[in-house]
């Protein structure tokens, strides 16, 4: 098959819709950008060693031939496939062709345990699955074979076992070869903006996690609506390192198609600091942690070289947060002020952009409440962190700042099309056409999400502005009510002292109780470098953990963060874990959100005790 067929395949034009006429489902998208932009790069990833260059002609014969395979296994519209998988190109380009030939995408975390993976492909009755080795081929063989829930498992990376069901890469590519252009150019029409595209499983903080289903209507508005917003252009790169199993990274790349840009893919989350200084991007997008480790890594770096350095380091910042606030009011600089901020910034604050790559316009933050203290940070850097939200049940996206009309500490104005209202207890609730059509095969928590009026319940507590500006102020669940009446976002509390380097991450407790208390975590390499500098080199972070002088330090550090807190707000007690939470231990969700109830009943004693002191 030579590649110009394989293009017009899947690069004709939308059935009736004219070259100009928007797309309204997710083939009509794709064939929109491969017909108009060919010879365009697409995508960059690394390959021996070197960065390499994909157009969307090259994109659109690897998705082709993908989906001729699937075809070929049998795959009918409406079924579902899965990928396991960390984010690569092949994830996007099963994705691509998943929904080319009118099935539904299932992502599933690729560190999830072998009973998840298996739950969630007899929840979604997945015909194929798409595994990234030979690794995580062993968590799904169970769920393979005749009478199991996957009839068929691709092996993308590795050999595979000669075993029914299961196929290497290259054996399932060559399936296709036999299926004609044109049935896989029709079928790719017949999708509808109804038709469901995805199943994405929510990291279930509580309870186990449930399939949102959203349509191609839902994902194309979201890709338009943050293509508008953000006013992205043609030249622009990204980096991609999230998760494509959460909607959040496809999110990304359905909005670089709409552009279209250039997506380029991160080795690995270990190399993003690395593949930044390479890539250079434009913007990106990723989580509050992400930001708080940069801003952690300079002030430790600056601390540690003491002196002069410190001192300098401490007054470009000055200046710098001057200087922004000034802009941010759209005030110009006085001459003695613009001086200063030009000598800060060249010995000391473009150095944070160039670890970024030296050119990155602003960078989005979602999935959790970005510290204020980051935001300033970052602003007085000469990087404009754009603070947005989006649930999985709403496509992940309703909210985002925009990089002309930006509020820092807000999550912007709901994208247009989308209707915003807080409920009387002050959740917020939204309304449109990204919301999802519901969970898949449970409609009573379908029903106690979205009301009958189709309003989607968020689950978060906030206010809005004057200029329709939203703040979250806390999670409607999460809420301590102490046994004195008050009622405590804990986000405030644990954002307040994620702030001190040598501290990983916090939870904190009081739920019916007397007073705040805490369990936290130490930072491994500021604590080991602080241990080093006072003779306790020989001690591991666990060790630490007990040393009576690093219990000493982190009650200083506590005790001068409690001073942004309210009296009934600050922590009075805390207790430090001997290693760091994780996903592997249950402590954390895929998507990196603490879950709460599960920490705290797992440390019940432990909180217990604080109290009983």
């Amino acid at each position: 098959m030579s590649a110009p067929s394989t293009r017009q395949a899947c690069a004709a034009s939308a059935s009736g819709a004219g070259a100009a006429a928007a797309p309204r489902t997710l083939p009509e998208l794709f064939r929109q950008v491969t017909t108009a932009h060919p010879a365009a790069v697409a995508f960059r990833f690394k390959c021996d060693g070197a960065w390499r260059d994909l157009t969307w002609a090259e994109q659109g014969a690897a998705v082709c031939r993908i989906a001729k395979s699937l075809l070929a296994l049998g795959v009918e519209p409406g079924e579902r496939v899965a990928i396991l998988s960390e984010t690569r190109l092949e994830w996007i380009q099963c994705d691509s062709a998943i929904v080319n030939v009118g099935a539904v995408t299932v992502g599933i975390y690729p560190s999830n345990l072998a009973a998840e993976c298996a739950r969630a492909l007899e929840h979604a009755a997945v015909k194929v699955a798409f595994v990234e080795d030979d690794e995580q081929l062993q968590k799904v063989l169970p769920a393979c074979g005749t009478g199991a829930p996957a009839r068929h498992i691709v092996v993308i990376d590795g050999r595979g076992r000669p075993a029914a069901g299961i196929l290497a890469w290259p054996a399932f590519l060559a399936l296709g070869s036999d299926v004609a252009d044109r049935r896989l150019d029709e079928i790719g029409r017949r999708v509808t903006p109804d038709d469901l595209a995805a199943l994405v499983y929510t990291s279930g903080t509580t309870g186990a996690p449930k399939g949102a289903m959203l349509t191609h209507g839902n994902l194309v508005f979201v890709a338009r609506a943050a293509t508008d917003a953000l006013r992205v252009q043609s030249h622009y790169c990204t980096l991609l390192f999230l998760p494509l199993a959460h909607v959040f990274a496809r999110l990304i790349v359905y909005m670089c198609q709409q552009a279209p840009l250039t997506v380029a893919i991160a080795e690995d989350i270990g190399k993003v600091a690395i593949n930044l200084r390479e890539v250079r991007p434009h913007f990106i997008a990723g989580v509050p942690r992400i930001y708080e480790k940069v801003h952690e890594r300079a002030l430790t770096s600056a601390e540690e070289a003491g002196g002069l350095r410190r001192r300098l380091f401490r007054w470009a910042l000055e200046v710098g947060r001057r200087a922004a606030r000034l802009r941010q009011a759209g005030q110009p600089l006085p001459s003695g002020l613009a001086l200063q901020q030009a000598i800060a910034d060249r010995l000391v604050l473009r150095r944070v952009r160039e670890a970024f790559g030296g050119r990155l316009l602003w960078a989005v933050s979602g999935a959790a409440p970005l510290g204020a203290e980051i935001g300033d940070f970052f602003q007085a850097c000469g990087v404009t962190i754009i603070e947005g939200l989006g649930m999985t049940e709403n496509s992940s996206l309703s909210n985002v700042n925009r990089p002309d009309r930006n509020k820092p500490g807000t999550v912007g104005p709901v994208v247009p099309g989308v209707e915003m209202k807080l409920a009387e207890d002050g959740e917020v609730l939204f309304r449109g056409p990204n919301v999802m059509l519901g969970y898949y095969r449970d409609p009573e928590a379908t029903a106690e999400t979205i009301d009958a009026d189709g309003w989607l319940s968020s689950g978060d507590i906030g206010r809005i502005d004057a200029d329709g500006f939203l703040t979250i102020t806390d999670r409607k669940k999460d809420l301590i009510i102490t046994a004195g009446g008050k009622n405590i976002a804990p986000q405030r509390i644990e954002r307040a002292l994620r702030t001190s380097r040598y501290i990983s991450q916090i939870v904190a407790c009081g739920d019916r109780r007397k007073f705040i208390v805490a369990l936290l975590t130490l930072d491994a390499a500021n604590i080991l470098e602080w241990a080093r500098r006072h003779g306790l080199d020989s001690k591991s972070v666990a060790e630490l953990a007990t040393e009576p002088q690093v219990i000493e330090l982190i009650d200083s550090e506590i005790a001068e963060r409690n001073r942004e807190l309210a009296s009934f707000e600050s922590v009075k007690k805390f207790r430090i874990l001997p290693r760091d939470l994780s996903i592997e231990a249950g402590d954390l969700t895929p998507t990196l959100k603490i879950r709460r109830k599960a920490l705290c009943a797992k440390h019940r004693e432990l909180i217990d005790s604080m109290y009983g002191e």
